[in-house]
Parts: structure tokens; sequence; C-alpha cells
């Protein structure tokens, strides 16, 4: 678990091993069961996820219907903006996996990011590239068709369509399961 963590971060930089053991010491790692709601709306929270291994997901639960707005899965991690904003949360997060993920606090973060000013740094990168990704996704939605959507899907995230049940993936592109089931059927064809 460790080490899947590490090759990740040595796209960033080398760390040393005495900051691989400060890691490794802050006992970030837990394993969380399918089906797990880690957080809830209305619940405040200081945690914030990184996925090592598995798959989350991020939905809203309007007029008693359930809204999913993103996924996240290896080597993606999602801050509540509770966290942030420290207000009661507006939407909620599970694992729709048996997952690994990293668990982290601001005061964790803190204390780490003044033993190791690198972290810091690493930490900021990351989020960078994740935001990025975020605003991407977000945009592409905005401007895109379903079937551009799940097209876009099918090269950016392929896994998602079979990890995610399809009233899940249904509700992320924004459409009903039988549309999705339709839409799926109509690309099968066209590519005969």
């Amino acid at each position: 678990m460790n080490n899947v963590l590490f090759d990740y971060i040595s796209k960033y930089m080398t760390l040393t091993n005495d900051e691989k053991k400060v890691i490794i010491d802050l006992n970030l790692f837990r394993q969380i069961k399918k089906g797990t709601i880690l957080l809830e709306e209305g619940q405040r929270s200081k945690e914030g996820y990184f996925v090592i291994k598995g798959c989350m997901r991020k939905f809203y639960i309007i007029d008693g219907e359930e809204k999913t707005t993103n996924f996240y899965t290896e080597m993606e991690g999602e801050i509540p903006e509770c966290v942030l904003n420290k207000r009661p949360s507006s939407y909620y997060l599970s694992c729709i996996e048996d997952s690994i993920i990293s668990v982290s606090t601001p005061e964790i973060e803190a204390d780490t990011f003044t033993k190791f000013p690198r972290f810091e740094t690493l930490c900021r990168i990351i989020s960078e590239e994740l935001l990025i990704k975020s605003q991407a996704t977000f945009d592409n939605f905005k401007y895109s068709s379903p079937t551009q959507r799940y097209e876009n899907l099918l090269v950016t995230k392929p896994d998602l369509v079979q990890r995610v049940p399809q009233h899940q993936l249904a509700s992320f592109l924004g459409i009903t399961p039988q549309s999705l089931s339709r839409l799926k059927r109509r690309l099968m064809k066209n590519k005969k």
C-alpha cells in the first residue's frame, strides 16, 4: 500500500527515507468496506480523503433522488467543502467498492508541513492538478451532450463503466438509466 503511494509521489519528487517513514508513521491508511458512507449531508468533518485503491462517489440527495457529481478512483482525492468552510456538508461521500484510502486532517497536514516543508509543495502541486482535472470535467459536462459525455468518459475513465452501477453512472452523466442503456446500444450499433 505504501509503495503504491510512494510510486505516485515519485512522479513529483523523490522522497528520502526519513520522509517515507514520516508518511508511514502518520498511519493515515484505512480499509473501507463497500457501501460505507464517509460523509453525510449536514455532517461536519475535518477529514480529507485520497483513494489509494477503490472508488468513492460524491452525491447529493435532491427531492429524494441521488444526484452523482463525481467519482474518485486511484490517486484522486476529495477535501470536502465542510473541512474548509467549517459548515455542515451539503453532500455525501461513499465508497462504492472495498477501498483503501488515506484520511487526513488540517492539523495532521500542518504538523507534517512543519516537519517537512517539501510536503506542502507536493500537496499544492497535486491539488492544482486535481483542480484543473475537476474544472475540465465540469466544463466538459456543461457544453457536451449526453452522448459526448459518455464518449468522453470512455476515453478519460473507461474503467468506471465496469466499476460503477449503471444508475449511478447515468446520474453522473445527467441522464436516466434507461437513456444510458439506449445510448450504449446506439453506440454499439454504430460501431458495427
